[in-house]
């Protein structure tokens, strides 16, 4: 009897389970799912989106599960996807309001996913029994137009240190004193170590621009009997210089050598300099003479009252004869070498001559003055032995990048050459210049992330185009990391190259900002007409503002330069609501 009870309740309760999961099969034709977005979209290297589900009402009983398992298919392999379960037990109030669950989900993109479909399946279950409902569509490939990205390098060289400009240096030939009332330059003076300072600057014709003589006179009356003392002295070395020139042969020379000459009269200024230095009379003593020369009046009676001094004597012997005379202050153009003889010279000891043939500023130059990015590498080296210096192995780094960046085939090896130096810069001395290769070398080394960071560092400090050159590396790695806010300023203050303006137009096309992101990409058109990447991405500017008539010019132009990009366009799902028609279809022909 007892087992006769027990064998209906399993048989009752396998009925109950037998009626409940097709029933639950049969509602789930009403179930609404939802994908977004819708198609899929890859940035950085995920894909990520949000599932919701919506069951109708009295679908899910107590002690039943509903599992929504979704698989992404492509070609003739698929890849399980995270499913969103729903617990019968969790929904008190199936029975009257729909249950409903959003969960967000990521899967990491590889190419080959980009054309595929997310397909859904429902799984009833009560206890060990279930049944599972026919797949259904819910969203469409994946959208990858943030893989557009170009990756934009910058080489940034650190300033050599010379200065090929013209120099103007001053030469100060010290003081020739005259003799009370007088303006002959006297031969005591002339062969004194001064006279023979000026004597041997003049035999060595230098380059001259100008000769500024300041001629002077001190205060006392005798002096003022003859009103252009000051003047005669400034002549009488005016008169030597050109005598000496003549003797030293300038010939035409000496025309383009301008002669200024500066009398001092009725000033102070020399003599309150030479009182405050002078120790022979006392603090108040010296008082008295300022007193009477900032008390005002006129320079000859301010001079009698000076004689009535007590120390006027003293200070009129020791000071005087100081203030009688003419002071030479020469510009003259600073000796270097022309440049074609620093490119010779440079080249001669990158090829293994003297390295005292140049100094490291020359030296560093000197490589400047080569277009050849294999002598500039040959300079730099033998700049590297010069001393330990930062911008030399810094310079070598980045003509290194340069011929990366050149050389894409030969790439790695050169990388590794860079970074080598770089990283030797940087132990010498933390630069934006040397950051800035350093977020090169990241990202040729697909590290966006790190390239980011040490661009970040080069902008503290840099100079505006290392800023400019570093910023369009800057906002390649931003593209990749799905920052494109900030790439779009950081593009936006880069050097306007074509990669720059496309990855800026890529980044204000993935901030939705699509009229902007054409203007950009129409400035990287007229930057490089042979872009076809700059049209493809108008075409998607076109296809997201609803523009069928630019989505097709833009294409027609993008694969009239490549080829490769109909296929491309043609499974590209930014052109989904436009491939079906003819003009779409003639302009991929």
């Amino acid at each position: 009897m007892r087992k006769a009870v027990y064998s209906f309740i399993i048989v009752s309760m396998l009925g109950v389970s037998g009626c409940t999961l097709p029933q639950m099969i049969k509602l789930a034709k009403q179930q609404n799912l939802q994908v977004a977005p819708n198609p899929l979209e890859v940035h950085k290297d995920t894909v990520a989106y949000e599932m919701s589900a919506t069951l109708p009402v009295k679908m899910l009983k107590k002690g039943t599960t509903y599992t929504l398992n979704s698989f992404y298919k492509y070609g003739d392999k698929e890849l399980a996807l995270p499913g969103i379960v729903f617990k019968g037990d969790d929904f008190a109030n199936a029975a009257t309001e729909q249950p409903k669950m959003s969960k967000t989900f990521s899967f990491p993109y590889s190419p080959e996913y980009r054309t595929g479909t997310v397909q859904v399946e429902g799984v009833a279950a009560k206890g060990t029994s279930s049944k599972v409902t026919p797949r259904m569509d819910v969203a469409t490939g994946v959208i990858t137009t943030s893989k557009l990205v170009k990756n934009s390098y910058y080489a940034a060289y650190a300033d050599h240190g010379y200065n090929n400009k013209e120099e103007i240096i001053p030469v100060i030939i010290p003081d020739f004193i005259f003799e009370q009332s007088k303006s002959v330059l006297r031969k005591s003076e002339t062969t004194s170590a001064k006279g023979k300072q000026l004597d041997a600057f003049i035999a060595s014709k230098n380059v001259t621009r100008t000769v500024t003589i300041t001629g002077t006179h001190s205060p006392e009356g005798r002096e003022r009997i003859n009103s252009k003392l000051s003047e005669e002295r400034a002549k009488a070395i005016e008169k030597y210089y050109r005598a000496q020139m003549k003797k030293y042969d300038y010939k035409g020379m000496a025309d383009s050598i301008k002669f200024i000459l500066k009398p001092v009269v009725d000033d102070w200024n020399a003599f309150k300099a030479a009182l405050a230095a002078y120790e022979g009379i006392s603090s108040d003593e010296k008082s008295a003479y300022l007193n009477i020369i900032n008390g005002g009046g006129d320079f000859p009676s301010q001079q009698k009252q000076l004689e009535k001094l007590k120390t006027y004597k003293k200070v009129f012997k020791d000071l005087y004869p100081s203030l009688r005379t003419a002071k030479t202050e020469i510009l003259t153009i600073k000796q270097k070498k022309t440049d074609a003889e620093i490119s010779v010279l440079a080249k001669q000891i990158a090829q293994g001559g003297s390295l005292d043939a140049l100094s490291f500023e020359e030296l560093m130059y000197g490589a400047t003055l080569t277009p050849s990015l294999d002598e500039k590498i040959a300079i730099y080296t033998a700049a590297t032995k010069k001393g330990t210096y930062w911008n030399a192995h810094n310079n070598l780094g980045a003509a290194y990048l340069q011929q990366a960046i050149q050389n894409p085939a030969n790439a790695t090896d050169l990388v590794q050459k860079a970074s080598a130096q770089i990283e030797l810069a940087a132990r010498i001395r933390e630069t934006p210049e040397v950051n800035a290769n350093m977020a090169t070398v990241a990202l040729m080394n697909k590290n966006p992330y790190k390239a980011a960071n040490y661009a970040n560092k080069a902008l503290n400090g840099a100079s505006n185009d290392v800023a400019r050159g570093v910023n369009g590396v800057k906002g390649a790695a931003e593209i990749y990391t799905a920052k494109y806010d900030a790439a779009v300023r950081s593009t936006s203050s880069s050097l306007t190259t074509d990669v720059n303006l496309f990855n800026k137009g890529l980044a204000q096309l993935l901030t939705k900002d699509y009229a902007s992101a054409e203007n950009s990409f129409n400035e990287a058109i007229k930057n490089n007409a042979n872009m076809a990447a700059a049209y493809y991405g108008a075409a998607i500017a076109a296809a997201r503002s609803g523009n069928a008539d630019k989505v097709v010019s833009n294409l027609t132009n993008a694969v009239r330069i490549d080829a490769s990009l109909k296929e491309m366009a043609l499974t590209d799902l930014e052109f989904s609501k436009f491939n079906t028609s003819e003009a779409f279809r003639n302009a991929l022909k």
